[in-house]
């Protein structure tokens, strides 16, 4: 990562951790998923840009495997998602050869302009949802 891109990547997930994830989750629209800290082992719920479809919830990281939910993810891909208000268990998988930028079409267009904006490392997330919860 460049030093740009680096500085540029302190300075978003600074403002999201203490400002805007604080809020978000807190909306009951917002998509959430928790994940289980790689080094806690406690839930850490994270806002998400994602679109369901069918029983798969699709998500475009904007920091890649620097994103620290796809880092808790590759360390146990068993999350829960909250999509719609309803909480669901699933499993994650990052997905290194689909095209995020081509994803982002289908995602929430806010989200996705944001995604856009900031991110430097685009990488697609399919939660396969258990709908048995």
């Amino acid at each position: 990562m460049s030093r740009r891109h680096e500085i540029k990547f302190r300075a978003v997930t600074a403002v999201q951790r203490w400002v805007v994830n604080p809020v978000s989750r807190r909306l009951p629209f917002q998509v959430l998923i928790e994940t289980t800290g790689r080094t806690s082992g406690l839930p850490r719920r994270t806002p998400v840009g994602g679109r369901r479809v069918g029983q798969e919830l699709w998500i475009v990281s904007e920091y890649g495997e620097k994103s620290h939910y796809v880092r808790n993810i590759q360390a146990d891909p068993k999350v829960r998602v909250r999509v719609g208000g309803r909480w669901h268990h699933g499993t994650a998988h990052l997905l290194h050869q689909d095209d995020p930028r081509v994803r982002l079409r289908s995602l929430p267009r806010m989200n996705s302009l944001a995604v856009r904006a900031v991110g430097t490392n685009l990488l697609t997330v399919r939660v396969d949802l258990d709908l048995s919860d």
